[in-house]
């Protein structure tokens, strides 16, 4: 049996994948932009209304009745999409339509479905 100082001075640090790593790190904003991306569509709520907005805009009163849920509790979720720029929304007279923001939240989930699906 070893003990914990024969097991550090046997380990190699690899300086030239260290010094690659650091030249392709995140910066602070980018993190924060991307993590709480990925927490929002974490959300099983908020992945099935961006799921169902993928083919096309729909009212709040629709999204609802589709995932058999409140309009309130679907504002609420539509809110936190909004304001994470995921979906943005047009009015019609009274009536909001949510669309997602662009093509790239579609790209998302469908790279995470290939990779879930994946044998």
């Amino acid at each position: 049996m070893t003990d914990n100082q024969d097991l550090c001075q046997s380990r190699v640090i690899h300086e030239e994948k260290i010094a690659r790593a650091r030249r392709r790190a995140l910066g602070a904003q980018d993190v924060d932009c991307v993590t709480r991306t990925f927490k929002a569509m974490g959300d099983p709520t908020r992945l099935k209304i961006l799921w169902a907005l993928e083919p096309g805009e729909m009212c709040v009163c629709d999204i609802a009745a589709h995932l058999e849920v409140t309009e309130s509790a679907v504002s609420h979720q539509l809110r936190i999409l909004r304001h994470l720029d995921l979906v943005s929304n047009r009015r019609q007279g009274t009536i909001l339509y949510y669309r997602l923001n662009d093509r790239h939240v579609s790209q998302l989930i469908d790279l995470a479905l290939e990779h879930v699906r994946e044998p």
